[in-house]
């Protein structure tokens, strides 16, 4: 697989500026970087994002989190790795990256449980992290961006 064109947002140091202050504004909401960082993992095995991919196992890895948490995922359902916010948190992440799949995309049950553990502004970190990460794959998917390379 070939790169077509550099990632847009570098070519553009004004959206490359916007988008990492994006990023950086969901921190310091209480909610911890590492869940930031699942939801990054599981909108990008959903997308195919293979350099988001391998971004933010990575970071996982940095901050000490386990294989076991790292490799599951994408199948935090069946684990019992996650922590029950961590799940509301990877909830949200899928249905507000799949949002086409159904008629109402984040549906009460999901919200429900995210503001379950996470108050507004918490949940509104959650909610701009995982715009982000959709942002970034969409840009590196596009343009086929490549791990590794």
């Amino acid at each position: 697989m070939e790169t077509r064109i550099p990632n847009p947002a570098m070519a553009n140091p004004a959206t490359l500026k916007a988008l990492i202050a994006l990023a950086e504004s969901t921190g310091d909401t209480g909610v911890p970087k590492t869940t930031h960082y699942l939801m990054h993992v599981r909108a990008s095995q959903i997308n195919g994002c293979s350099g988001c991919l391998e971004m933010h196992t990575k970071e996982l890895r940095k901050a000490g989190e386990s294989d076991e948490r790292i490799f599951t995922v994408a199948a935090w359902r069946d684990t019992a790795y996650f922590t029950d916010a961590e799940r509301a948190a990877l909830a949200l992440a899928e249905a507000l990256t799949r949002i086409a799949d159904r008629a109402d995309p984040v549906d009460d049950e999901v919200w429900g449980e995210a503001a379950r553990h996470y108050d507004e502004k918490q949940l509104s970190s959650l909610v701009l992290s995982i715009a982000a990460i959709n942002t970034w794959n969409r840009l590196n998917v596009a343009t086929r961006q490549v791990a590794g390379a």
